[in-house]
């Protein structure tokens, strides 16, 4: 029997949304095994002015619990 753990990161980066989920996915793949994929749950972005300054995406990466 399998069990998935969930858990909730948010990226950020100054190129896109995109880079921004990919940055969080690269940071929990250092210490996790056996991700299997992630979900978007929210974007945003913090303003400078009138232009975009960060991008943020919020993701829910879901992995296997090994025994």
């Amino acid at each position: 029997m399998a069990v998935i753990k969930t858990i909730d990161l948010v990226g950020a980066s100054d190129v896109s949304w995109q880079d921004a989920a990919q940055q969080a996915l690269a940071e929990a793949s250092k210490t996790l095994r056996g991700i299997e994929g992630f979900e978007v749950l929210e974007s945003s972005a913090t303003v400078d002015g009138e232009a975009i300054a960060e991008y943020h995406t919020h993701i829910r990466i879901r992995f296997r619990l090994e025994r």
